[in-house]
C-alpha cells in the first residue's frame, strides 16, 4: 500500500503529512509531522501532491500457531482507532492487527489472539463476564501460561473482580489491560501497558489482576489485585490503583524488573471455575434526600448493593429529626421479601461498620449484609452477581457473601 504525501491549505492554514486510509468522499485524515492526525473537510480545502510512499501491506488473517500466552480481546480503547469526522473512538482494530505493530511481543513470549468483543467497556453486562471467564477457562485447559485480556478501562475494575469470583485459584495469571489513549496516538499508553501485561503473564503470580502504567511517564506498571484495584481518574495513564492493598508487583519488561510487592498465588493451582451469574442485580448510591420510592422500585430485583455514606450509612431518621426521608422501612421490607441487601461505602478506603452508630445498628437489624467488609462498591456488586448466579437462599447468600475470595474482604487494611 501507498501514502500520498501532500500540502493541505485551508483558510490560509498549510498542513503537511500523509494523507491515511481512514480518509473519505468527503473527509481527509492526514498524519502530520508531528505524529498527530486530524480531519479535515475536502470542500474548501486545496491539496498540492508531494509524492508517495510504499508502506507495510495490511497483514492477512491467517491460522495462528497456539503460542504460550492467549491475548484475548473484549474491546475499548486499547483495541480502538479515532474516526476523525466526529472524533469518537471506535472498537474497531483486531487483536491481531494490534499485536502485528509490536514487533518487541514476540521478545516475551510466544502468542496467539482471539476477539471475544468488539465493544465500549460502559456496554458491558455480567453476560459479557461469564462468556470471557469461560473462554479463559479453555485456554487454561489448553495449557497456556497465561492470559492478557483487552479490555475498556471504564469498567475493567468491574470485569476484574467477576473474573477474580469465576476463576478462583487460577493456574496462571490473568492479566487484564486497557489504555486511556487509542493507540494511534502519539500519547498512548496502550504499547506500554499490553507489553507489560504480557511479561506478567509469564510471571509468577497466578492471579486475576489489572495491569496498567503506574505514574504519568512511561516508567513501569503495576500489576493490582483484580478485587481491590479501581480506576480513580477520567483520563490519566496512572488512573488505576490498588485500594486498601498494595499492587501485586511493580513491572518493567524493558528491564526484566519483575517485583512482588505483596503476598500472592504461586502457579500451578486447581482451577475452581463457576461463570453462574445473576444479571439481576441493582447498585445503588445513597445521597442526602433520597427519594424513598427509588428502593420501592427495587423490588424485583434478585439482590441489591448499596453504596452508603461513611461507615455504611443511609438515612434511617433514628431520633426523629424533622424534613428526614427515611429510607429505613424501604431497606426493611426488601430484607424482609427475601432479596439479600449488601452495604459498601463511598469512601475510597476503610471498612464498613454497621455497629459504631445507632443508623448502622438498625439497618443491620433489618437484614443488611456487609459489616466489617472492606469491599469496594464495584466488587461487592459483581461479586453478588456471581453468588446470586448459584445460590437463591437468602442465609446461604449472607453467608457465602462473608466469605473472603480472592482478596476483596481483607482481615486488615493496609493503606
Amino acid at each position: 500500500m501507498k501514502l500520498k504525501r501532500v500540502k493541505l491549505n485551508k483558510k490560509g492554514v498549510t498542513y503537511e503529512g500523509f494523507i491515511l486510509p481512514q480518509s473519505n468522499d468527503k473527509t481527509i485524515v492526514l498524519k502530520l509531522e508531528n505524529g498527530y492526525n486530524i480531519g479535515l473537510s475536502k470542500e474548501g480545502t486545496s491539496i498540492e501532491e508531494l509524492g508517495e510512499i510504499e508502506v507495510l501491506p495490511k497483514t492477512k488473517e491467517t491460522t495462528q500457531e497456539r503460542g504460550e500466552i492467549a491475548i484475548l480481546s473484549m474491546g475499548g480503547t486499547i483495541c480502538s482507532r479515532v474516526e476523525y469526522k466526529t472524533g469518537a473512538v471506535f472498537p474497531s482494530t483486531t487483536p491481531g492487527e494490534l499485536m502485528h505493530n509490536l514487533p518487541e511481543l514476540e521478545k516475551i513470549c510466544s502468542f496467539h489472539t482471539k476477539s471475544l468483543f468488539a465493544m465500549l467497556s460502559e456496554d458491558m453486562a455480567p453476560k459479557h463476564w461469564s462468556i470471557a471467564a469461560n473462554a479463559i477457562k479453555e485456554e487454561i485447559d489448553q495449557g497456556v501460561d497465561g492470559v492478557v485480556i483487552l479490555h475498556g478501562t471504564d469498567t475493567m475494575h468491574y470485569s476484574s473482580a467477576a473474573l477474580s469470583y469465576m476463576l478462583q485459584d487460577t493456574p496462571v495469571p490473568v492479566v487484564l489491560v486497557g489504555a486511556q489513549r487509542s493507540p494511534d496516538r502519539p500519547s498512548t499508553d496502550a504499547r506500554l501497558n499490553i507489553l507489560n501485561a504480557a511479561y506478567t503473564a509469564k510471571g509468577p503470580i497466578a492471579q486475576v489482576g489489572v495491569c496498567m502504567h503506574a505514574d504519568t511517564n512511561d516508567d513501569y506498571a503495576y500489576f493490582h489485585l483484580g478485587t481491590r484495584v479501581r480506576k480513580m481518574h477520567t483520563s490519566s495513564r496512572d488512573a488505576f490503583q490498588s485500594i486498601g492493598v498494595n499492587p501485586l508487583a511493580k513491572v518493567d519488561f524493558r528491564n526484566e524488573l519483575f517485583e512482588p510487592r505483596c503476598n500472592y498465588d504461586d502457579r500451578g493451582g486447581k482451577l475452581k471455575f463457576n461463570n453462574e451469574v445473576s444479571e439481576n442485580v441493582a447498585l445503588v448510591y445513597t445521597y442526602p434526600g433520597m427519594n424513598p420510592k427509588i428502593l420501592d422500585s427495587l423490588a424485583d430485583y434478585d439482590g441489591i448493593v448499596i453504596a452508603g455514606t461513611g461507615l455504611g450509612h443511609v438515612a434511617t431518621d433514628p431520633f426523629k429529626a424533622k424534613n428526614v426521608k427515611r429510607v429505613l422501612p424501604e431497606i426493611q421490607a426488601l430484607c424482609a421479601s427475601g432479596i439479600p441487601v449488601v452495604m459498601s461505602s463511598q469512601c475510597i478506603f476503610g471498612r464498613v461498620n454497621l455497629n459504631v452508630y445507632t443508623a448502622g445498628r438498625m439497618l443491620q437489624e433489618a437484614g443488611v449484609i456487609g459489616s466489617d467488609a472492606d469491599w469496594t462498591p464495584e466488587a461487592a456488586y459483581a461479586k453478588l452477581c456471581w453468588v446470586l448466579g448459584h445460590e437463591k437462599n437468602q442465609k446461604k447468600v449472607e453467608t457465602e457473601m462473608m466469605i473472603p475470595i480472592a482478596g476483596d474482604i481483607t482481615p486488615r487494611s493496609v493503606v
